[in-house]
């Protein structure tokens, strides 16, 4: 879906940081940008930003509030785009001035020097059980409830999933990457480039109706990548933070 979004040289793309108390590094990235240390053109986040950061759920947004009021206080000087993910989702009551985009919404499709980008958290196309699950934890009549259940409990639920969070290994490699991408999106699909997280890979595969790109996950070591255009370079190049490994 096309929504006339052009992207700039310049801009950072920021994937998969699962932020939490235990992550902090995200918080530091984000402060670099609002002191102008860093000076992206454009932030693109591609999902899965927050561990767990649900609209509605107001336990979440008060455990992240303050990686949350620096994003909207940077969106007022530098356009966000915000793809969400399947750690955070019905964000755009959280983020006034970020161009976001559900599920529904993705891929996004967007343009880069006359170059058609399709733009993916990456949860999409995934068999039938999942795009259930995937609609009914966003309900707002499922998240009110289960807020309320959480609510009466002391936060047990949230407390029990941040545990269950922290403890989940993020930076496996993903065997047969190239065929399992084959068969869920070339033929689906037609564009320059299609460019997702979720998977937390950093490999680029040339399919023979686009170059498919899994960003590096930030959660693993803190990468981010920069778009930036070159006879050398397709697109975009990875780029480490300061405590990037």
């Amino acid at each position: 879906m096309s929504h006339n979004i052009e992207i700039k040289e310049g801009a950072f793309i920021v994937a998969d940081v699962h932020y939490s108390q235990r992550r902090p590094e995200f918080l530091e990235f984000l402060k670099e940008i609002h002191s102008k240390k860093l000076q992206p053109s454009q932030l693109i986040l591609m999902g899965d930003i927050f561990d767990a950061l649900f609209g509605g759920v107001s336990y979440t947004k008060k455990a992240n509030h303050e990686a949350i009021k620096l994003l909207n206080e940077i969106s007022l000087n530098i356009e966000i785009i915000y793809l969400e993910g399947n750690h955070d989702f019905r964000l755009k009551n959280i983020f006034k001035n970020v161009k976001v985009f559900t599920i529904s919404k993705q891929p996004l499709e967007v343009n880069y020097k006359n170059k058609k980008v399709l733009l993916a958290h990456g949860d999409i196309e995934s068999p039938l059980g999942y795009r259930i699950y995937t609609w009914v934890i966003r309900n707002p009549v499922v998240l009110f409830i289960l807020s309320f259940i959480d609510w009466m409990f002391g936060h047990l639920i949230l407390k029990k999933l941040n545990s269950y969070l922290n403890k989940k290994e993020d930076c496996r490699e993903f065997l047969n990457l190239e065929e399992f991408m084959m068969k869920r999106l070339v033929d689906k699909y037609s564009c320059d480039y299609f460019i997702e997280g979720h998977f937390h890979q950093n490999k680029t595969i040339k399919f023979k109706k686009f170059n498919y790109t899994n960003l590096a996950a930030f959660a693993c070591n803190q990468r981010y990548f920069i778009v930036k255009s070159s006879q050398e370079l397709e697109l975009i190049e990875v780029i480490f933070s300061q405590k990037g490994v």
